[in-house]
């Protein structure tokens, strides 16, 4: 009796120890036999070698759609720091042209391409539309915009706009032109920077969104009329056609005048 208990004891023993095995050895360990079970055991190593390849395949490629899909959801890198960040503030004046600001910087390491658009194209226009700035370089852009005057009755500061301006940005390698088929050459990384919603403003009411618009506006126009000024000339000063006042001239007459104080007849 006691051989039979230790044997099943043993038996037990190995039914315990096989279900705590992991699953694949499992399904290869047989009846209990030894010689099915190495047979068994075989045919099973082969079965799981032959669809090992398969397998991994499958595995790869659900990573691979994983990570896709997680890359997806998370939030794109930006590469523009905005001012106001997700707003544009106009004063409110119907039946006018209104203008709004924005301060555009570029917080990256790169030369980026940024780029506005709008619903409205017809009402609404931005100055400048697109650009190229370089690793910390800002501008300050205008918006412009026609006020359409309230319907039905409707008070002025309750009239919401459903215009809204999206901001794109662009990696570019280096200095370089801006030209329109940037965006379109390298539509897969472009990235929205924000989409921004228009905002009134009481312009006989003062308060901090209204003072800061006039100051940006007031930068923008400076810098505006800066651009437009002629650069400082470095080089030979063309008069006309084929005329050019060089240097060569002014040293000739510096030494003619120095010739006649000395008494030497010039040559």
């Amino acid at each position: 009796m006691m051989g039979v208990d230790e044997e099943k004891s043993e038996g037990e023993g190995k039914v315990w120890s096989l279900c705590r095995m992991p699953k694949l050895w499992q399904m290869s360990s047989g009846n209990g036999n030894g010689s099915s079970s190495s047979s068994s055991s075989s045919m099973g190593n082969n079965n799981v070698y032959q669809q090992t390849p398969s397998s991994e395949r499958s595995t790869v490629t659900s990573s691979n759609a994983f990570f896709s899909m997680a890359k997806s959801l998370l939030p794109a890198r930006r590469r523009l720091r905005l001012d106001p960040s997700n707003k544009l503030y106009f004063p409110y004046e119907p039946g006018k042209q209104v203008r709004s600001a924005i301060d555009i910087k570029n917080t990256s390491k790169s030369h980026v391409a940024f780029k506005f658009q709008t619903t409205a194209p017809k009402s609404c226009y931005m100055r400048p539309p697109e650009g190229i700035l370089g690793p910390g370089e800002s501008i300050i852009a205008t918006v412009f915009k026609f006020v359409e005057p309230p319907e039905n009755n409707e008070k002025p500061m309750e009239k919401k706009s459903r215009v809204k301006f999206k901001i794109m940005s662009l990696k570019v390698k280096g200095e370089t032109d801006y030209v329109p088929e940037l965006f379109e050459e390298q539509k897969d990384e472009v990235t929205v920077e924000q989409i921004l919603l228009v905002v009134f403003l009481d312009p006989e009411r003062s308060c901090p969104a209204l003072e800061k618009l006039k100051r940006q506006l007031a930068e923008a126009e400076a810098a505006l009329e800066s651009r437009k000024k002629p650069q400082e000339e470095t080089g030979p000063r063309i008069v006309g056609e084929g005329l050019v006042i060089d240097e060569w001239k002014e040293r000739r007459e510096r030494y003619l005048a120095k010739q006649q104080v000395e008494g030497v007849a010039p040559t």
